[in-house]
Formats: structure tokens, C-alpha cells, sequence
């Protein structure tokens, strides 16, 4: 199995006056069944960051769903640091949901606020077909400078994306929410890992 290093979203719990980094169980499901072990990646490592992932030597980088963009600042340092990480060692990458929307912020695109996205599925158009489950409120602005677009909805939002000289991919869909993982995204992890 190839370690896989993945961002985690976060929570604050008021009452027990703690901030905690979250990561669905059913993300590391899904690796698995793609042949990556699942290393959740702590959001508040700051500067310690690069040598944490010097010692854990991932193969990949997945940035999960979860929070929007702005919502905390330390997850945001850390996921453009992990695709500054990437980017310098040549790393795979999948964006899922949010993950994908960082890539392209990363990458210098914008978001926009998006109507009926959240909780439905949709019918995908392009280089990727079929259907996909839908749990975002905003969607890019256009497509990122070095990527090319691989899946579109069928009201013309941008859904899949892929960078044009990097192993990179983003999908706005959730493949770990699937009660059965869907046969395309698991090939097109195991690809992205291979």
C-alpha cells in the first residue's frame, strides 16, 4: 500500500473548548480501495510541516472536503503547503470537493456562490461520465491556469479537473459518500497512485 498523506477538515467544539481536525472514516475506505494507506494530516503543524512530511515520505496527497475556504486559516496554510509540497516532489494529488476549490485558489481562480449543488446528484459530461453526488455551495470561477477540464454538470459547472503536466486531479463529487465506491473513481485513484 502507498502512504497517502490527507488533509482533515475542522471542528470546534465550544463546550469542551477544543478545535479538532476531522476526516471521514469512509475517506480512508476508499484509499484502501485504491491501494493507499490514509496518514491524516494535523492542521496546526506550521513550520513543522515540511519535516513531518520528509519523515512520513507519502506517495500521494488527497485534500478532503469539508469547510469552505476562509473558514480556517490553518487548514488553509496547510493544504497550500501540501500542494506546494506536491508540486515540488511531483506528487499525485486528488482534490475532493473542497480539495478541488483549494487547487484552483491555489492555481489563482476564483470561487463563486453556486444554487443547487448541495445534496443532489448529477449527470457528468466530458472525459468523465455518469453520475455524481453533489454537497457544494460554491464552484470555480473558471477553469485553472494549467489545468484542463474533465467533467462538467449538466447546468455547465465545472466538476473534474486535471492539471496538464502534473499527476493532479480534482472532483467536486464526494467518492468516499458512495455506498458502493464507484468503479471510475477507484481506477482513476489507482491511477493517479500507480
Amino acid at each position: 500500500m502507498k502512504v497517502v498523506a490527507v488533509s482533515q477538515r475542522v471542528d470546534e467544539y465550544l463546550e469542551y473548548e477544543e478545535v479538532r481536525d476531522t476526516l471521514d472514516q469512509r475517506v480512508a475506505l476508499f484509499l484502501a480501495a485504491a491501494g493507499g494507506l490514509c496518514a491524516p494530516v494535523p492542521n496546526r503543524l506550521g513550520a513543522g510541516l515540511n519535516d513531518w512530511l520528509t519523515a512520513l515520505k507519502p506517495a500521494a496527497i488527497v485534500l478532503s472536503g469539508g469547510n469552505n475556504l476562509g473558514q480556517c486559516a490553518a487548514r488553509d496554510t496547510t493544504e497550500h503547503a501540501l500542494l506546494d509540497y506536491a508540486r515540488l516532489h511531483r506528487l499525485p494529488v486528488l482534490g475532493i470537493c473542497r480539495g478541488m476549490q483549494m487547487m484552483a485558489h491555489w492555481a489563482g481562480t476564483g470561487l463563486r456562490p453556486v444554487q443547487g449543488h448541495v445534496r443532489t446528484r448529477h449527470h457528468l459530461s466530458g472525459k468523465i461520465t455518469g453520475e455524481a453526488n453533489s454537497y457544494h455551495g460554491f464552484s470555480l470561477t473558471d477553469c485553472p491556469s494549467g489545468f484542463a477540464v474533465l467533467a462538467r454538470s449538466e447546468d455547465g459547472e465545472i466538476e473534474a479537473i486535471r492539471h496538464e503536466s502534473l499527476p493532479w486531479e480534482g472532483w467536486m463529487w464526494h467518492p468516499e459518500r458512495e455506498s458502493t465506491f464507484a468503479t471510475r473513481d477507484v481506477q482513476r485513484l489507482k491511477a493517479l497512485l500507480s
